[in-house]
């Protein structure tokens, strides 16, 4: 047990000593911290950790996470992070989804509702999955006039203008409870 305060990014060890555990991260040489606290050395399970008093919300790999999408590029998104596991949360932590997998014209669109599953972290950024039928856009308008849209199938049809578009919906898609507060 150490009483060593730790800034994110710091330095706490290399990975030849001690793996990575709760607050840290490895980038491929060292284990460095995510956040600021006191550092906690596990000799025997070989194992550095760093526990702070201070809550952040990150989520972890499995979270299921409700979010924003902030930017479109041709083989990925990168979603703001709004709520983990149905609690709201305000870090601002964004997270990127591969999308080249998905043979969708348009998987999501900037400023629609998407809920994703954690996979890892590597390297300091939160990856995330859209690929299973309960993932995928929650809400969304219509990306030729704003209006409101309706499910068709997979895709969805504005009610103002009639435009029909390609989307990865979650199969929640539509339903205005998609959070459940309090769970």
């Amino acid at each position: 047990m150490s009483d060593d305060v730790t800034f994110p990014g710091d330095k706490i060890a290399i990975i030849e000593e001690y793996e990575s555990g709760k607050n840290t991260f490895d980038d491929g040489h060292n284990v460095r911290s995510t956040v600021i606290g006191t550092t906690e050395i596990d000799k025997k399970n070989r194992i550095v950790q760093v526990r702070n008093s201070k809550l952040l919300s990150v989520p972890q790999i499995n979270d299921i996470v409700i979010g924003t999408v902030a930017a479109v590029m041709s083989s990925m998104m990168a979603i703001s992070i709004d709520y983990i596991n149905n609690k709201p949360i305000n870090s601002h932590v964004e997270c990127i989804c591969p999308t080249r997998n998905l043979r969708k014209k348009s998987v999501a669109l900037v400023n629609d509702i998407v809920v994703l599953k954690i996979i890892n972290h590597l390297n300091g950024t939160i990856h995330a999955t859209i690929n299973e039928p309960e993932l995928g856009v929650l809400f969304t308008k219509c990306k030729k006039c704003g209006g409101h849209v309706i499910q068709m199938r997979d895709a969805i049809k504005c009610t103002d203008c009639n435009w029909i578009d390609d989307r990865k919906l979650s199969k929640n898609f539509g339903k205005s409870d998609f959070v459940k507060l309090g769970e």
